[in-house]
């Protein structure tokens, strides 16, 4: 029915240029700024997802980008080296760690915010 071979998914953010430094100086991914303004993330997967600005962005009340990684307290500190909160979430909303880490609902998995708001995550590959 469809030509998946090019399929990709995308996201909003209320700042471009904030969303850019975040991407590509704190998380040190590949970003392509692209002819329309949007960015493009090249992820090592292969996978291309777009970021487009979005004037009356609201943030997803989902994650919307999940990196799996082979250790998620070494991933959780090095982010937190970089200046990225980890704990998000109160004790009310979601058990997690000091980290910020959920450790009891599956495999461990801590949340952190993008400039925008959304939510990401980094999670025990496997």
């Amino acid at each position: 029915m469809f030509n998946t071979d090019g399929a990709f998914s995308g996201f909003a953010v209320d700042d471009i240029d904030a969303a850019r430094t975040f991407y590509r100086d704190t998380l040190g991914l590949a970003v392509e700024d692209d002819p329309m303004g949007f960015l493009r993330l090249a992820l090592a997967s292969g996978a291309r997802v777009l970021v487009y600005g979005k004037p009356d962005h609201e943030p997803a009340g989902y994650t919307i980008l999940n990196f799996p990684v082979d250790d998620v307290d070494a991933a959780v500190d090095d982010l937190n080296a970089r200046g990225v909160t980890t704990k998000i979430y109160s004790d009310d909303e979601l058990k997690t760690d000091a980290k910020g880490i959920a450790r009891e609902m599956g495999p461990d998995i801590a949340w952190f915010r993008d400039p925008a708001g959304n939510v990401l995550s980094v999670l025990a590959a496997g």
